[in-house]
């Protein structure tokens, strides 16, 4: 079976059995992540492919952190000890271009949440995105665009940025090459959810599937 084939397939499959759980309808889910029900059934049955923002809306409206969607191992209460090794691969997300590889945190009661993040070259996130807490981007390599609350701040290897993520914020590659990326998410002490990694900020800049 085609990798990409078989990765919407499993990242279908997970929306489904999320939605269930949570007894929500498919036109409901639909209708509060800004897509149409008849891409939502297709998704869902692996018959068709979400952007990265698509998957960040409804990991939102099923209460799932991005990475869930990605990883059929439940997570424990709270992280103990976690490592993570150097031959650890990165997953794609699927027809987006963008790979990343979770290496951390997200549990119910962790407070952090630590990515690798590799961004595409000429592509970048077009919805501007807001959430509780605080997170940390770190240049790896390549060059990155962040545009938080309306400044853009241009970042090389080595740069790093802290940010209130409640700013409206998104990030675009600005190099010539494939950028790799350090993300540290933190949630509010004072949350009693998990957040989820991003949260839509705005309605004007959602990518709307249609069918």
């Amino acid at each position: 079976m085609d990798k990409v084939t078989q990765a919407t397939r499993e990242i279908g499959n997970r929306l489904r059995s999320a939605r269930i759980g949570a007894s929500l309808t498919l036109a409901s889910v639909a209708r509060q992540a800004g897509l149409s029900e008849s891409f939502l059934s297709r998704l869902e049955r692996g018959q068709a492919v979400a952007s990265i923002a698509n998957l960040i809306q409804l990991a939102e409206v099923l209460g799932l952190g991005l990475h869930e969607l990605f990883q059929s191992a439940s997570a424990p209460a709270k992280t103990r000890v976690a490592v993570h090794r150097a031959d650890g691969g990165l997953k794609d997300v699927a027809a987006t271009g963008y790979r990343f590889r979770h290496l951390g945190g997200g549990a119910p009661l962790d407070r952090l949440e630590v990515f690798h993040l590799v961004f595409p070259r000429a592509k970048g996130m077009a919805a501007t995105v807001s959430h509780p807490g605080q997170e940390h981007c770190y240049v790896l390599s390549g060059e990155v665009l962040f545009h938080v609350d309306g400044v853009a701040h241009r970042l090389k290897p080595g740069d790093g940025i802290l940010i209130d993520s409640q700013l409206p914020h998104r990030a675009e590659n600005a190099g010539r090459g494939q950028a790799h990326v350090l993300m540290t998410v933190a949630r509010p002490a004072e949350a009693i959810d998990v957040p989820d990694w991003w949260h839509l900020a705005t309605s004007t800049e959602k990518e709307k599937a249609r069918p």
